[in-house]
């Protein structure tokens, strides 16, 4: 016969909360110090480049560099803190607005790589500063919200997964770059893992 269950008064269940934040592997402290890096990780690697570097693509229906911190831009703007702020004051109450993960191909008409390269240091560091402002504490993390497709998310998933967007989008950075010289390398493509990445 199986043992009965204890029952947690409500301050015990309390007390196991950071369990479950700790076993999730989320840090704020971690995770700002990727996000913050992420404008000067692009500037550095784009800025003054050739267009070649920039402005090419994969093919039909890919995405070049300049596209690419073009959808960062957007997010900035109308995902990851307007999301937060969402949980923050609705919770699940009210779905998040649907993300355009395309919007970038109109936005950025007209402007140059490095115009988007400043629009989204200047966008990443204001919304850095206002979620730090937000003084969130220990139990916000576990507060959820509602995905238009995922369901329900908490909010220290948002934040982790802001984190991981940018590391997914310097991956398809790179192997977007790698792909233009894919001929030029010869056979050393065999060895070359980045030009192994399916697109």
């Amino acid at each position: 016969m199986e043992p009965a269950r204890r029952r947690l008064s409500p301050k015990r269940r309390d007390m196991h909360l950071p369990m479950v934040e700790i076993s999730t592997g989320f840090s704020l402290t971690e995770a700002l110090a990727l996000l913050s890096r992420t404008p000067a990780t692009l500037s550095a690697l784009l800025r003054g480049l050739p267009d070649m570097w920039v402005r090419r693509n994969e093919g039909t229906d890919t995405w070049s560099a300049f596209d690419i911190v073009g959808h960062l831009i957007v997010g900035e703007r109308t995902d990851w803190m307007p999301r937060l702020r969402i949980i923050l004051e609705k919770g699940e109450a009210r779905q998040f607005d649907p993300f355009d993960r395309l919007a970038q191909f109109e936005e950025s008409q007209g402007k140059t790589l490095d115009q988007l390269l400043d629009d989204f240091a200047r966008l990443r560091r204001e919304n850095l500063a206002a979620l730090q402002t937000l003084n969130l504490q220990h139990e916000d993390w576990t507060r959820r919200g509602k995905h238009p497709s995922l369901g329900l998310v908490t909010l220290s998933e948002l934040v982790a997964t802001w984190a991981v967007h940018d590391l997914t989008h310097l991956h398809q950075l790179s192997r977007v770059m790698a792909h233009q010289y894919r001929n030029a390398v010869g056979p050393w493509s065999v060895y070359l893992g980045v030009l192994q990445c399916a697109s």
